[in-house]
Parts: C-alpha cells; sequence; structure tokens
C-alpha cells in the first residue's frame, strides 16, 4: 500500500515555512511507515521550502525509526534542485544529530562560543 502525501495540498499553500506545518506532515509520514507503507512525498506545487519546514516533517523521522526503514519507505517526487539541495542538508544534519544527541550539542555549542 502507498500513502501520498502533497505537501501544497496538505498545508493548503506553495509555501512550506512553518515547523507547526512540518510537523503535521511528519506525523503522517511516520504513521504511514510503521503500517508499513511507502509514502510518496510530493513537492508538486511548492515554491517555497524552508529548514525549518523540512526539520520537522523530515528531520525529526530519524528520532523516532530507523534509518534504513526511512530510506526504504519515503519517495520525494516533483522536487526541485534547490528543494532536493536543502531536503538533503537537513537529513544530514538529522542523522548526525541523532546519532549521539550531546555529542552534537557540545560541538555545536563549542562552536558559537567562538
Amino acid at each position: 500500500m502507498t500513502l501520498h502525501i502533497s505537501l501544497s495540498e496538505s498545508i493548503g499553500s506553495p509555501h512550506a515555512v512553518s515547523s507547526a506545518d512540518g510537523a503535521a506532515i511528519h506525523d503522517r509520514i511516520a504513521e504511514g511507515i510503521r503500517r508499513d507503507e511507502c509514502v510518496v512525498l510530493s513537492f508538486a506545487g511548492v515554491e517555497d521550502v524552508t529548514s525549518a519546514f523540512l526539520n520537522a516533517a523530515v528531520g525529526q523521522l530519524y528520532a523516532d525509526l530507523d534509518e534504513e526503514l526511512i530510506r526504504e519507505k519515503l519517495r520525494v517526487v516533483d522536487a526541485d534542485g534547490d528543494h532536493l539541495v536543502l531536503l538533503k542538508r537537513v537529513v544530514d544534519r538529522a542523522k548526525e544529530f541523532f546519532r549521539d544527541p550531546e555529542q552534537y550539542s557540545a560541538a555545536l555549542s563549542g562552536a558559537l562560543d567562538e
């Protein structure tokens, strides 16, 4: 079974910028994956996307679910190059953070203190 999620339809806007909207998308994605569904996340009609939205929608999946399961079950479609670059950056940071949150936070704090 496949769950299709259109970002622009789900949030009712071409602007995927709110972390609250991202959290709602996260819940739908996570629920689908937990039901063993493939989740297709469509960026069709999305004009703007922020890292705050993507962190909440996709990055937080790495706190709850296994990376291999996410890779197997989540597909992104209709995203332009800028969206994909930002999504990759968010996913890379999320994987690094959730691998060892305390070490990541300490390193970030040290870098900000410089």
